[in-house]
């Protein structure tokens, strides 16, 4: 079923990764993400509300950050590392919620929030 299109929001996230097969197993494994290949250079990905996809490419450091959420932190940050993620950043409070960060097992930057713990 085709995601609708929010008028001005994000529609599509497009992410580097050298090799198709550890980023569709760790998203797969981790966020529940279904993916499509569309030949050698290109996998797209839903999540069930946001499509994007992986080029093939390299992953570069510093560029945008993709924000992922989570109704629960602990567990999701627990799934990253089981799944082959490394935490670039332990969990930690900002205004309105926490979040913490990883990389993938290809090397590119992600976040994941969460309301403020009661």
């Amino acid at each position: 079923m085709p995601i609708e299109p929010h008028d001005k929001g994000v529609d599509y996230v497009e992410l580097a990764a050298p090799d198709f097969a550890p980023v569709k197993a760790f998203y797969g494994e981790v966020f529940g993400w279904e993916f499509t290949d569309y030949g050698p250079e290109y996998c797209g990905f839903e999540d069930g509300r946001l499509a994007g996809g992986f080029r093939k490419a390299e992953p570069r450091e510093g560029t945008s950050l993709v924000v992922l959420f989570a109704r629960d932190l602990e567990a999701t940050e627990a799934a990253v590392k089981a799944a082959g993620g490394t935490i670039s950043r332990e969990i930690f409070s900002f205004p309105g919620g926490r979040r913490f960060h990883f990389r993938d097992p290809v090397g590119n930057d992600l976040a994941v929030w969460s309301l403020p713990a009661e």
